[in-house]
């Protein structure tokens, strides 16, 4: 028999079908084809002059900007959503309202090795992007005209990667996306009623139950969610309260790097290499210490398609139990 599960969050609804009941190996994963020739990557070390000039980059002291000696690098897309110069220009066009579009996109380049993914790499290195993402989100915060700051990963190109080079991207953007606003809603809504946070009531259960942990430490968890929209969908919430990415101190991001990096890689091997996308929601910029809203970080692999059922109904079909799916994940060996 399907179930309905609702996520406590926003509400949304989704169906888990479960008589079809997927197991990893009856996802087909489409590969990538590969780069022969490297030097045709604007994202390899070397190749600086084909990408415009860095904004951040953690390098050997001994070296100069826009050159050879850099481990992670944060440059401006050179095609990007968003354009930082201008102003906003807010109109209304009769009844429709609209804006110029200004923003700012950069992509962090994770690592000098096209091979290289998150979950190969070392924890440390994990660590300094994390390191760059929070760098970057400072800076970008001064901007006044910028109300939310999306840090985000497209691995694969059935995820909507262009470049195969490990890389992730961050936005900023002149308004609330309205995904972030219905969580915010929800959050908002739970704890008026209940006065506790619905991110951390869900840690709490998830610790007790254990039927979705995946991975866990002494400051952060990773579970599939008990409503998930896509199979695998895995979250990682930090234990303790806070709704501002941000805020994360040394301890937290060696923590984080630890479960990113298990997760990921948990994925990697169950899941044959799935793309997938990962992106970190925080706090609206100009909204702080929210005691109802907790940053987090979701992890989408694109194993099924969303089609006019989903569009037309706002309802995700779930082919895998999310308890089956945690199962899947904790039982392969990631012994490294």
């Amino acid at each position: 028999m399907p179930e309905l599960r609702k996520d406590p969050v926003i509400g949304r609804w989704v169906i888990i079908a479960t008589e079809r009941n997927l197991r990893p190996n009856d996802y087909v994963i489409e590969k990538d084809e590969s780069i022969n020739d490297l030097s045709k990557c604007p994202f390899e070390e070397g190749n600086e002059s084909m990408t415009p000039p860095e904004i951040l980059s953690y390098r050997d002291p001994n070296t100069n900007k826009n050159e050879k000696g850099w481990w992670i690098r944060v440059i401006p897309n050179k095609y990007p959503a968003l354009r930082i110069e201008g102003e906003l220009d807010k109109r209304g066009v009769g009844m429709y309202d609209m804006m110029n579009g200004i923003g700012a996109h950069e992509i962090v380049i994770e690592t000098t090795n096209h091979f290289e993914e998150m979950s190969d790499m070392q924890e440390s290195h994990i660590e300094e992007i994390i390191w760059a993402w929070r760098d970057r989100v400072i800076d970008l915060k001064k901007d006044k005209r910028f109300k939310y700051i999306l840090i985000f990963k497209n691995k694969g190109s059935q995820a909507g990667a262009s470049l195969k080079h490990p890389h992730s991207q961050i936005i900023a953007l002149p308004i609330v996306p309205i995904r972030v606003f219905q969580e915010l809603d929800g959050s908002r809504e739970y704890y008026n009623f209940k006065d506790r946070c619905v991110f951390c009531d869900i840690i709490q259960q998830e610790i007790e139950e254990k039927d979705r942990m995946v991975e866990e430490n002494h400051e952060f968890i990773s579970i599939v969610p008990f409503a998930p929209r896509f199979p695998f969908e895995l979250w990682i919430l930090p234990k303790k309260h806070s709704s501002d990415f941000i805020d994360v101190s040394k301890s937290d991001v060696v923590s984080l790097s630890k479960v990113l990096k298990r997760s990921l890689l948990r994925l990697k091997k169950v899941l044959n290499d799935p793309p997938f996308n990962l992106l970190i929601h925080t706090s609206p910029l100009d909204k702080y210490n929210l005691d109802y809203y907790h940053w987090h970080i979701e992890i989408m692999p694109r194993l099924t398609k969303v089609a006019g059922f989903e569009w037309g109904t706002g309802f995700y079909i779930n082919p895998t139990r999310p308890e089956d799916c945690a199962k899947y994940l904790k039982e392969v060996d990631i012994n490294y």
